[in-house]
């Protein structure tokens, strides 16, 4: 397991409260030995004007999951925290209002100073949507 804090469902959707996380409706729903993963609807919050999944709500997303991800690998939460650096994000399919984003995180590196995380956004009947990568830096409380 990957973990040194242990995620719980209860503490990974306690942390997304009152948050840009929360306003999109993203709800963490699974957490495995290396992965996390979260629903987000695809709705009036989250769409563009022509009725489907805005990229921009996927990327949000996508910068969720690593960010908290990021967090529960650190050797010390208390003094150290995990902020996004960089993001990209490859959009391969739509999502249309009624559905469900699902993303799931996974490390690509995680390492003292800097990590990389891996995500995949599938639609409700698990076809790939969008692949994204987040670079987080680990960096001291303020």
């Amino acid at each position: 397991m990957i973990w040194k804090t242990n995620p719980t469902l209860e503490g990974l959707n306690a942390m997304n409260t009152n948050t840009l996380g929360a306003a999109l409706g993203i709800n963490f729903v699974e957490v495995g030995e290396d992965y996390i993963v979260a629903e987000m609807p695809v709705d009036e919050r989250t769409v563009q004007p022509f009725r489907l999944l805005h990229g921009g709500a996927s990327v949000a997303l996508a910068e969720t999951l690593g960010s908290v991800a990021g967090f529960y690998v650190l050797d010390d939460p208390a003094n150290y925290i995990v902020v996004g650096v960089d993001i990209n994000a490859s959009h391969l399919r739509s999502i249309r209002e009624g559905g469900t984003a699902r993303g799931t995180v996974r490390p690509a590196r995680i390492g003292k100073t800097v990590q990389v995380w891996q995500i995949e956004i599938t639609d409700q009947r698990g076809n790939l949507t969008c692949v994204s990568r987040l670079t987080c830096q680990v960096v001291k409380r303020r």
